[in-house]
């Protein structure tokens, strides 16, 4: 039999996620690796192809079992080539042409290759929380910020194909923590699990005291647990997420009119701590008496793997 199967494969700034699916969508195997911070474009991309050579041998198949290959990256991503520009949360992999890369080294396979939001979108569309929606917009609040935009039915991805970047639009131009995006002052530098910690060392250094003093490798993890133990400084930087959260989801409204969000990543686990506060942050701008939804994404750890095998078959 032949193209029959599909490997999803999902890589972002933490790990790198592989899933091998059947013609049918049910997942076979799946294994995952922590993200290398230090490998430029070839490295990451030769790392992925011993992993995806790896499963394959495991499970007796080869090339021409494969219906396609579909990775999806935190990326600003040229999608008809699959030329990576720039990559936020693994800095060294830029101004790189990975699709072409891999499909030297693996003829004959289709490789499709997307940022993660996009793939995240379409696996909630499909199978998640979008299911019957005409328009969504998938918020990541994870690592990183991003979305990925649903309208009528399919993926937005703008002329270039990185239509949904909102962690990178700009709440205060030219000011505060720089990105990986090379700018200071978007969403994402804000809110996000790779720079909130940031933030909080940087108002302890300034004299604010917390239970968190001691913790070296300080993450989100530690800021929810001080939240929950009603640690003055961690309620100061959840406000202060759901604020610039807020603010980037109403922007996000007001352009696109699209009204079901839907909220995928790591940072969901705040639950009401975080998204009450973006919910009441939100109605306070939102001057229109018509419903906005407010959604959380539905396939949980594998929509990352999931999004990237759709992809092949989008």
């Amino acid at each position: 039999m032949c193209k029959i199967y599909r490997i999803g494969i999902d890589a972002g700034g933490t790990k790198v996620a592989y899933g091998l699916f059947d013609k049918e969508g049910n997942l076979l195997d799946r294994v995952q690796h922590p993200s290398d911070l230090e490998a430029d474009g070839p490295a990451f991309a030769d790392q992925i192809l011993d992993t995806v050579h790896t499963m394959m041998d495991r499970h007796s198949l080869k090339k021409e079992d494969l219906a396609g290959i579909g990775i999806c990256m935190p990326s600003y991503i040229l999608f008809d080539t699959g030329y990576i520009y720039l990559t936020s949360s693994l800095p060294k992999i830029r101004d790189f042409a990975m699709k072409a890369y891999l499909e030297e080294r693996l003829p004959g396979v289709k490789i499709v290759l997307d940022n993660d939001s996009n793939g995240a979108a379409l696996a909630e569309y499909r199978k998640g929380a979008g299911r019957g929606l005409c328009h969504m917009v998938y918020v990541a609040v994870s690592t990183g910020i991003g979305s990925g935009i649903i309208i009528d039915g399919k993926l937005f991805r703008g002329s270039y194909g990185w239509a949904g970047e909102s962690g990178h639009m700009l709440a205060t131009p030219d000011e505060g923590v720089l990105c990986g995006c090379r700018n200071r002052g978007c969403f994402m530098s804000y809110a996000s699990g790779r720079y909130v910690p940031k933030h909080l060392k940087m108002r302890m250094l300034q004299g604010k005291e917390s239970s968190m003093q001691l913790i070296e490798n300080l993450s989100c993890e530690d800021l929810l647990q001080a939240y929950q133990e009603n640690d003055e400084l961690a309620i100061e930087m959840v406000e202060s997420m759901a604020h610039y959260l807020a603010v980037c989801l109403y922007n996000c409204y007001m352009l696109l009119n699209i009204n079901v969000f839907v909220f995928g990543g790591g940072l969901t686990n705040f639950g009401e701590a975080l998204f009450g506060r973006v919910r009441k942050e939100f109605d306070k701008y939102d001057q229109i008496p018509l419903p906005v939804e407010f959604r959380f994404a539905e396939l949980k750890k594998d929509f990352g793997i999931i999004g990237a095998a759709e992809l092949v078959i989008e």
